[in-house]
């Protein structure tokens, strides 16, 4: 039996066994960002907008991507090429300060508006599909319009600053969040206050990065090799015992001796924990 073949580069192409077609979302276009969103407006929870209320410094803390709102329109005038409006929902947890040397968690909303124009072709044909039912008829798929698929793809989010701007002006007179989505509002354990009588306000610069791209469904002609046969075996469930995995880890030097200079931060990760932490 010929060795088999694992995924990766192919430098002896006789190894080919057959061409044959695939049915496959292919990618027309895609894009990378690399925001900084300044200052998006806070939202907090209830018990939050107390503690605001009393603090005395903010300091950023952590924000978790929650969900990301996508709709895509085709583009007047430029034929094959759509906008891509995205809504990031985020939940962003401040260090509030009240007077004590410790700080106190401040949870609150964060909602951050972005549009993109990507080319993802044309394609007139109607679609239809029949979904399969164990046990009961199969069920007709409803016809769906043959536009291309956005997809978005984002990491947590850093908080790089946060500031407060006093004015006794009603927020609700600002052109503000007014409703979310309920599974948004369930994220949080207490209900947001989009608008109160607090003169302050609070705001959050947030760092972004983001991959988006534009594909449609759409059949490939490509070559086969030979099936695709897992080759690594499966592990029980069994973990390793507490003290196994502790001999396992390396001896913290640095912890014990500073170093002699101290670099800033220069890849996601470590910037992330830098900013949480200062």
């Amino acid at each position: 039996m010929p060795e088999a073949t694992m995924p990766g580069p192919i430098s002896d192409l006789s190894a080919v066994r057959e061409s044959v077609c695939i049915h496959t979302k292919k990618i027309f276009d895609s894009c990378r960002d690399k925001d900084c969103v300044e200052d998006l407006r806070f939202y907090p929870t209830t018990a939050a907008n107390e503690l605001l209320c009393s603090s005395q410094m903010i300091k950023g803390g952590s924000a978790e991507l929650l969900y990301v709102y996508t709709d895509v329109e085709p583009v007047t005038f430029n034929r094959g090429f759509y906008s891509v409006d995205m809504r990031f929902f985020y939940r962003v947890t401040l260090q509030v300060f009240t007077g004590t040397p410790r700080y106190t968690e401040a949870e609150g909303l964060c909602v951050f508006d972005k549009r993109c124009i990507l080319f993802g072709s044309e394609g007139n044909a109607k679609i239809f599909s029949s979904d399969t039912v164990i046990d009961e008829l199969d069920v007709p798929a409803r016809m769906r319009t043959n536009l291309p698929t956005a997809v978005v793809s984002a990491v947590d989010p850093i908080v790089l600053d946060t500031r407060i701007a006093d004015g006794c002006q009603p927020c609700c007179r600002e052109a503000g969040l007014t409703e979310i989505p309920s599974f948004i509002a369930q994220a949080f354990s207490q209900d947001l206050v989009f608008c109160d009588n607090n003169c302050r306000r609070y705001y959050v610069t947030l760092g972004q990065f983001s991959l988006v791209r534009l594909e449609r469904d759409t059949q490939l002609l490509v070559p086969v090799y030979d099936y695709c046969i897992p080759q690594a075996e499966c592990t029980g469930g069994d973990q390793e015992d507490p003290c196994g995995l502790f001999r396992n880890v390396g001896f913290p030097v640095g912890e014990f001796f500073p170093p002699n200079t101290v670099e800033m931060p220069s890849d996601y990760v470590s910037t992330r924990n830098y900013c949480a932490c200062h």
